[in-house]
């Protein structure tokens, strides 16, 4: 396995509910040649599941495992000690999801190098509708979340629990897994409740969400096409002349914690709008870096911008 480029500890953090198959993940890259190391890695188990880890396995990939029963425990005295003690190259971390992600506090020599989030399908409407904010606080900040025991779940399922985290997490990668393994799956146009073919796609108030998530993951099917919606003006001194931000205020998680979803717009009129005022935007969308996107994203070049009235609704996944 190549060096981290960066002094600081590298720390690998899965997270996930109890049962959702964190453990067997971590089994599985231990095994893979891309993980090899020749230093010690340590493994800290935040929860006991089930699933026990194979000590051939551990003494070959020069695996130690910790355990911890309060996520107080997990302080820079208890950091400094796995360091003492085993000298590792990197730190796995079997997250407890039950335990707030907020409240793991890293030392300034560590780093938390990628985020997993595990997901059992088969029991995710239920953390869906019970435990929210425990949900949204585990993926936010996830670079890959792996939602598992797909099982004869319905396309019209998993398109809305893939809609649902990515507005939770635009950024994050999604797969979506079976028995037979991944599941290839995807909204198909004609399946959108708009007209894609139309020479100006009209995005209804209550499809917004479906445009947003879809638009974020298809440049394909958008780049170059027009679009008219209505949104609020978002504006910020750190914007270059003539973009604001139209947009619609989400609940992503729960109503304590609401999201301005929105994209870049290059506009004439920008310059006389306000913040919080509501318009009509028809724009010509493409696709170009832009640093609070960290990458390529959505960038809207606007034929016309006109006030319109304020929708109420909030949008909702």
């Amino acid at each position: 396995m190549s060096g981290f480029n960066d002094d600081r500890m590298p720390v690998f953090l899965i997270n996930g509910f109890l049962e959702a198959g964190k453990t067997q993940f971590i089994t599985f890259t231990l095994k893979q040649e891309y993980f090899q190391t020749d230093g010690n890695t340590v493994l800290i188990l935040c929860e006991e599941g089930d699933t026990e880890y194979d000590k051939t396995l551990l003494k070959r990939t020069h695996t130690k495992i910790v355990t911890v029963d309060d996520v107080s425990e997990m302080d820079d005295d208890f950091f400094g000690r796995l360091e003492a003690l085993y000298n590792p190259e990197r730190v796995l971390i079997e997250w407890n999801g039950m335990w707030p992600q907020d409240q793991l506090k890293l030392p300034q020599s560590w780093m938390l190098y990628q985020q997993i989030s595990i997901i059992d399908g088969s029991t995710f409407e239920l953390y869906l509708n019970n435990m929210k904010p425990l949900l949204g606080l585990m993926v936010r900040n996830s670079e890959l979340i792996i939602m598992n025991r797909c099982d004869g779940m319905s396309d019209e399922n998993i398109t809305r629990y893939r809609r649902g985290l990515k507005a939770l997490n635009p950024q994050a990668q999604l797969i979506f897994e079976d028995a037979e393994g991944e599941i290839e799956q995807e909204l198909l146009e004609e399946d959108l409740p708009y007209d894609m073919k139309a020479d100006v796609i009209e995005i209804k108030p209550e499809d917004y969400g479906i445009w947003y998530i879809d638009a974020l993951d298809k440049e394909d099917r958008y780049k170059g096409k027009v679009v008219e919606f209505t949104g609020m003006v978002l504006k910020s001194p750190e914007f270059p002349k003539n973009y604001f931000v139209p947009g619609r205020m989400a609940m992503t998680c729960c109503e304590a914690d609401m999201t301005f979803l929105g994209f870049i717009c290059k506009a004439r009129e920008a310059r006389n709008l306000e913040t919080k005022q509501w318009v009509r935007v028809r724009a010509k969308i493409e696709y170009e870096f832009w640093k609070d996107y960290d990458g390529v994203g959505p960038v809207l070049y606007a034929e016309s911008v006109e006030p319109a009235q304020e929708i109420g609704e909030i949008v909702q996944f």
